[in-house]
């Protein structure tokens, strides 16, 4: 199974591979490095060929450059978008290339104007986009692609960045609605825009997408709320403190995150087998909250800190019974 994955990653990005036959000067070569001399006429390339022929290059990096960002920053859902259906998985590594870029932007600032500047380009180039303005940055390239491929909403690429923009200012969550507001803006957008991708319109998927959503975080934030309950501090975690108080933060946590998954689970059958590709990032959380519980709510536990290795295996078993969550 999962060299599946591996073939399916290589079939992914076998644009990059390079072609085996090649000619050049009037010579035919092939991998066996064998050379013919044959007649090879002397023509002068149009316009319009060369034009071509650099677009598909560019094309090539774009899509590329999508790859990579995603593999590097959001392995597991650089793992589900290779699950999407071929003609659809371009778009999907688009968005997911999107929705990373904006996330990185907080960490990758030392000042909150700067990130705001980067901000508005984004904003600025959503709009183009629309205004079918073709760009020239990669990620904004491959969007623009997707846009006019699958007739995305506009909506909701903005609030995911109006949403990461509030999130510049760095402050603390007051309670898991505020929490949940945030997941429901971000993760549960960029669900609606693959259902999009995948010519899924259908209510029960929106509303397993909503729950998904909120129930999704790549990093632990704290409701002030919830560490205020249990006297826990925002120190606590930055020093790695592994006391009972900060696990009961942690439980807290991952128990809302478990009932939205149960909410999720529970449109499963009205929502169409199509929608299931959107949806394997379930499979990444209910394993996430496993381990933490085996870990007793220890989040700095060693072995939170790897990869699970059958994952790529059990996203692929999810994919091919098209189901996505544990029955």
């Amino acid at each position: 199974m999962t060299h599946t994955l591996q073939l399916k990653e290589t079939h992914c990005m076998r644009f990059a591979m390079a072609s085996s036959i090649n000619i050049k000067n009037g010579l035919l070569t092939t991998k066996n490095s064998l050379h013919i001399k044959i007649p090879y006429p002397t023509f002068k390339q149009r316009p319009t060929e060369i034009k071509c022929s650099r677009a598909l290059t560019t094309g090539q990096h774009n899509e590329q450059f999508c790859i990579d960002i995603v593999r590097k920053r959001d392995y597991e859902g650089f793992l589900c978008a290779l699950l999407f259906p071929e003609a659809v998985r371009r778009s999907a590594l688009a968005l997911r290339a999107f929705n990373v870029e904006l996330a990185q932007i907080k960490d990758s600032v030392s000042q909150k104007t700067i990130g705001l500047m980067r901000m508005q380009f984004w904003k600025s180039a959503v709009e183009n986009i629309y205004r079918d303005n073709h760009p020239a940055q990669p990620i904004s390239a491959e969007l623009w692609r997707a846009v006019r491929k699958h007739t995305l909403t506009r909506r909701w690429m903005l609030r995911i960045i109006s949403e990461r923009e509030k999130d510049l200012e760095d402050k603390a969550y007051r309670n898991l609605q505020e929490l949940e507001d945030y997941g429901e803006n971000t993760q549960s957008s960029l669900l609606y825009l693959l259902l999009e991708t995948l010519g899924v319109k259908n209510v029960h998927a929106d509303h397993a997408a909503s729950h998904i959503g909120k129930a999704r975080r790549r990093k632990v934030y704290l409701p002030m709320d919830i560490c205020m309950l249990h006297g826990a501090s925002q120190e606590d975690f930055i020093r790695g403190s592994r006391d009972q108080n900060v696990r009961d933060v942690i439980y807290d946590i991952a128990s809302q995150a478990h009932v939205h998954l149960q909410h999720a689970r529970s449109f499963s059958e009205n929502v169409p087998h199509a929608a299931m590709p959107a949806f394997l990032q379930t499979v990444v959380l209910e394993d996430y909250l496993q381990r933490v519980r085996k870990a007793d709510f220890d989040v700095f536990h060693p072995s939170l800190q790897k990869r699970n290795p059958v994952l790529p295996l059990q996203l692929y078993l999810r994919s091919w019974r098209k189901i996505y969550s544990f029955v």
